[in-house]
């Protein structure tokens, strides 16, 4: 059966600082750091989620120096890790691309930092990842997902929490964290 863990880092709906909505712009490193930690756990695909056609533009034009151009053949272990990314406008278009390539719709699970306790534990997660039902983990950019976006999900993940009161992880530091708390080797 394998692992049917997807990843989706979504640039809209998530809001700013002042809790606006907004679109957030794609950074390059997000692109390359979680391809990379989706690579190592054995993700099945990483999904990109911007309505923004120039944001679209951008991480094609990085996609391709990395898969078929240069970048791709001077380090074919970044290519590997790159190619699990696919670009879509909608978190619903992901949904449906993926339902098609599963036969099942997908459960979907969000994260976030902003200190509520979710209804799901990385415990419980984790036993659910090598189920038949393929499962979706939701990241947001920017200050996080929409209040909105969050009641839609199947299951809202316990947040990290860390030492002190100091709690801005970046999403790429958070991702790492969260697959090596599912699909990492326990000591």
């Amino acid at each position: 059966m394998g692992n049917r863990l997807y990843i989706a880092l979504v640039h809209h709906p998530v809001i700013d600082k002042n809790g606006q909505t907004i679109a957030s712009a794609v950074t390059n490193l997000d692109l390359h750091d979680i391809a990379r930690a989706s690579k190592t756990y054995g993700v099945k695909g990483y999904y990109i989620i911007t309505p923004l056609d120039d944001q679209q533009t951008l991480v094609r034009q990085i996609l391709d120096h990395w898969t078929t151009g240069v970048g791709g053949i001077y380090n074919p272990r970044r290519r590997e890790a790159l190619e699990l990314i696919r670009i879509k406008p909608t978190f619903g278009e992901m949904i449906d691309g993926i339902t098609d390539a599963e036969g099942r719709r997908p459960q979907t699970v969000v994260t976030t930092a902003r200190g509520r306790r979710g209804n799901l534990s990385y415990s419980r997660l984790r036993a659910m990842v090598g189920q038949s039902t393929p499962l979706v983990l939701t990241f947001g950019t920017a200050w996080g997902l929409t209040d909105e976006f969050m009641a839609s999900a199947d299951f809202i993940l316990d947040p990290l929490i860390g030492a002190g009161d100091y709690n801005h992880l970046s999403v790429r530091s958070a991702a790492a964290i969260v697959l090596d708390r599912l699909l990492g080797e326990s000591f």
